[in-house]
């Protein structure tokens, strides 16, 4: 049967050919199927499976896509793997009502054996698994140049016979593990009525938000003489998508209030100047006398009361005044006349900004929404040129419990024009008109590794390519193109703890992720129309398991940990079954945040563990691009570990001593330690060492400035 997933009769013969080769007897082994028009169920076909013919025995088989398994019977439903299946449609017989799906032990994860469980050596790096055929319970890892690499060299121009260049897709190091099987369950739900993506689209988006960025940086330079607070464009477009109802995946367009929160005291906090961190007597001193002379011009330039100019001015004068006579004054002193002249004349000053700060605020946020309107336009032309309607019609969607399965879009996708591709020294560079975006080979061989498990509308692959550019340009453009930016924004849990939260609590699924920083191949992300191909569920406050056991660990956005932790007490009030979070947030103590307030006063929290600062490490948001020495980061802060679990998740996966013993030994495994001592010499790591304490400064900078910004 024609499906618009798979593809129809006629355009079979742009779609690659697979190769069922099994070294079992009783199944056909044919070098060149041939497909016959699809008669099976919907079930089958959105579980990957296809008729085939083969000539060798003349008689029909069947081939699943997704596990590289045939049959010369039809598959029978509720016998397959949760990778066959990825909707759950094949899955266990449903509950009694009211209760969860039952699992039969074939259809539980399947134990791994003891040599994949060994810990990995080097620099916290796991080698690829190499699955031989004496191993028949191991997932295929389909990464084979030779059947599923090969419409991808071909669009790059390389051969499949030159093994060299189709390594490109086997990764050398691997930061993730793929192999292991969801436990979350939620409703099977309806494709999403977003728009398609399209590289044309996407270009003039990113356009449009670098414009946006432009904006914001000359308002605050024009009204309040400073740069605009680092990070705080990055935040305030997390912030605006906790409340945003507009159409756009990534600009803000339907937002109340208008006024962002997070950018407005932000900007405030860098007002009259931005105070830095300070080492040095002679820093101090340059410090207060900048701030007195900023909060005195300030005032005499905006439209304050009588009272507000006199205490400003006094307040001003007389530390003028302590500065000319005190000479022997200590580090300490200035930076106590410092805080003194900020509660004094702090209020008065927020006050006389306070309607420009506003109007910086608005201005940004209406730019952005006639730019949505423009993006959508540009949009809906595409679609109507190729005669795709944006409306579609709500399919009727069973209520029943499944595993959960990537978020699948309504709308078709529309042709989408080629993209370049070449490699330069371990990185993959894709291009259109002109745009480069970067990605490492080990990381590209990953997204090819996720497009195959998650993507089924594009058999043929011939979407890879464009799909990738657009993915990685939403990300830089999200956490924008400066050094080292977003870089504290997209931060990952290293390798060994994860692999110590699924071990220990049965975690395999990330609700904070994207496809070049997750871990699992199961998590949620900020853009479902860009990551749903890669394996996303969507954004995580659109998400509502069941049950399962789950790691959260945030951007480090007030608002959006504030209503995680909202989305966390609906889910667990409203389960009876096993449901678990592990998050991990900064403990910010002065004064607390919201979130790490509520979580510490909830009825479902069972255990929470402190990490020193400095004592644990973070791995780097560009861990797709950057150097790997620059791998991992210290933490600048504490980090809090928080266990918010039911009861029936307490049961099952209940914090004892001895696991979070286990747990905590884990973050001991330092990923940059190991890498430097592994490819340098004594000398040589001492250089690195100090290369990335460096950046561990600046990364830290950022941090404390998002934290004081957000006057945590």
């Amino acid at each position: 049967m024609a499906n618009e997933n798979h593809g129809s009769p006629g355009e079979e013969a742009s779609l690659m050919s697979h190769s069922p080769g099994t070294s079992n007897q009783n199944q056909p082994s044919s070098p060149k199927p041939i497909r016959l028009v699809q008669d099976l169920p919907d079930e089958l076909v959105q579980a990957g499976w296809e008729k085939c013919w083969s000539k060798r025995e003349n008689r029909p088989y069947y081939f699943n896509r997704f596990t590289n398994q045939s049959l010369w019977e039809m598959p029978v439903l509720g016998q397959h793997d949760v990778i066959s299946d990825p909707l759950g449609l094949n899955a266990a017989p449903m509950p009694a009502e009211g209760g969860v799906l039952e699992t039969t032990p074939e259809s539980k994860p399947r134990k791994r054996r003891l040599s994949e469980e060994v810990q990995p050596s080097g620099n916290s790096v796991k080698k690829p698994k190499v699955d031989g055929p004496g191993n028949p319970t191991a997932q295929p890892v389909p990464s084979s140049p030779s059947i599923p690499g090969t419409p991808i060299l071909k669009l790059c121009g390389i051969t499949p016979e030159d093994k060299q260049q189709a390594a490109l897709l086997r990764p050398t190091e691997v930061y993730w593990d793929l192999d292991i099987q969801t436990n979350a369950v939620i409703k099977q739900r309806a494709p999403s009525e977003v728009l398609p993506l399209h590289p044309e689209v996407e270009l003039l988006r990113s356009q449009l938000i670098l414009k946006l960025r432009q904006h914001y940086r000359e308002l605050c330079q024009q009204r309040e003489g400073i740069d605009p607070p680092r990070e705080s464009f990055n935040r305030w477009m997390l912030e605006r998508k906790v409340v945003d109802k507009g159409t756009d995946p990534l600009l803000p367009s339907n937002c109340e209030p208008v006024v962002s929160p997070s950018m407005f005291r932000e900007i405030m906090n860098d007002i009259p100047i931005r105070l830095s961190r300070i080492k040095f007597r002679e820093e101090a001193k340059r410090l207060l006398f900048k701030y007195a002379e900023a909060a005195k011009r300030l005032i005499e330039s905006r439209s304050a009361s009588p009272d507000s100019r006199k205490v400003v001015k006094w307040n001003v004068e007389d530390t003028f005044s302590w500065l000319r006579r005190d000479h022997s004054a200590s580090k300490e002193d200035y930076m106590d006349r410092l805080e003194h002249l900020r509660k004094q004349c702090g209020p008065h000053v927020s006050a006389a900004a306070k309607d420009s700060v506003e109007g910086i605020c608005s201005k940004i946020y209406h730019i952005s929404l006639e730019y949505v309107k423009r993006i959508r336009e540009k949009h809906l032309a595409i679609l109507k040129e190729h005669n795709i309607s944006a409306e579609v019609e709500a399919p009727e969607v069973q209520d029943r419990l499944v595993y959960c399965y990537p978020v699948r879009l309504a709308i078709p996708s529309p042709p989408v024009p080629s993209v370049e591709m070449h490699v330069e020294n371990n990185v993959a560079c894709v291009r259109y008109k002109g745009e480069m975006v970067k990605v490492s080979r080990n990381y590209f061989s990953k997204l090819w590794l996720l497009y195959r498990y998650s993507c089924i509308d594009d058999s043929g692959c011939e979407r890879f390519l464009p799909r990738v550019w657009c993915l990685l340009r939403r990300y830089q453009m999200m956490f924008g193109v400066g050094l080292y930016e977003g870089t504290g924004l997209q931060g990952a849990l290293p390798v060994h703890v994860f692999e110590a939260l699924h071990k220990l609590f049965g975690v395999s699924f990330e609700c904070f992720a994207s496809p070049l920083n997750c871990y699992f191949k199961q998590f949620c992300s900020a853009f479902l129309d860009t990551d749903g191909y890669f394996g996303s569920r969507g954004p995580f406050l659109d998400f509502f398991p069941i049950s399962g056991s789950f790691e959260a660990n945030p951007p480090f956005c007030e608002e959006l940990m504030d209503a995680m932790v909202s989305h966390f007490e609906k889910l667990l009030e409203s389960s009876n079954e096993p449901l678990s979070f592990i998050v991990f947030i900064p403990e910010w103590r002065d004064p607390p945040t919201p979130a790490l307030t509520r979580m510490e006063q909830s009825k479902f929290k069972r255990h929470q563990l402190i990490l020193p600062a400095f004592d644990h490490e973070y791995r780097s948001g560009s861990q797709h691009i950057c150097k790997k020495e620059e791998m991992y980061y210290k933490a600048v802060h504490n980090t809090a570990i928080i266990f918010l679990q039911n009861n029936a998740g307490f049961t099952k996966w209940e914090p004892t001593p001895e696991r979070l013993q286990e747990l905590v030994a884990a973050y001991k495994h330092s990923g940059r330690t190991l890498s430097s001592t592994g490819s340098s010499s004594t000398s040589s790591s001492s250089s690195t060492s100090s290369s990335t304490a460096d950046k561990d400064r600046e990364t830290g900078g950022e941090q404390s400035t998002s934290r004081e910004t957000n006057a945590n």
